[in-house]
């Protein structure tokens, strides 16, 4: 008996939108529901920050690709619904940041994201 799978995860498109620094590609990559919660230096566990819907995603995804720096898709791991990823990031000045993303899939686009960022300093 075939199964007929579903849309699945574009895993080229997120490597061409993190590297190429195309915020474009990146938001094609989320549902229009979707929504991102970030922990960093300025967000802690118990207050991330909370971005909801395409419009507030694109944002910050034009914000962080916009900047002068280097961005690089270090692993991506999907299985099923799900997908976990690993990026590298590095201004001029030598300040790095490593950032680590847990997704949530439906139909191919993400839904729920929650990412963990680390800095130098």
């Amino acid at each position: 008996m075939a199964t007929t799978a579903g849309p699945v995860f574009d895993t080229g498109a997120l490597r061409r939108g993190i590297e190429g620094h195309t915020a474009s590609t990146l938001l094609s990559l989320y549902a229009d529901d979707a929504e991102i919660r970030i922990v960093d230096r300025d967000s802690q566990p118990s207050h991330p920050k909370v971005l909801r819907g395409r419009a507030e995603i694109g944002s910050m995804l034009e914000d962080v690709y916009g900047r002068d720096m280097t961005h690089r898709l270090e692993q991506c791991v999907v299985q099923g619904d799900r997908a976990a990823y690993a990026e590298s990031c590095a201004y001029p000045d030598g300040v790095r940041v490593l950032a680590e993303s847990m997704v949530s899939l439906r139909d191919g686009k993400i839904t729920d994201q929650i990412m963990i960022q680390a800095w130098d300093e």
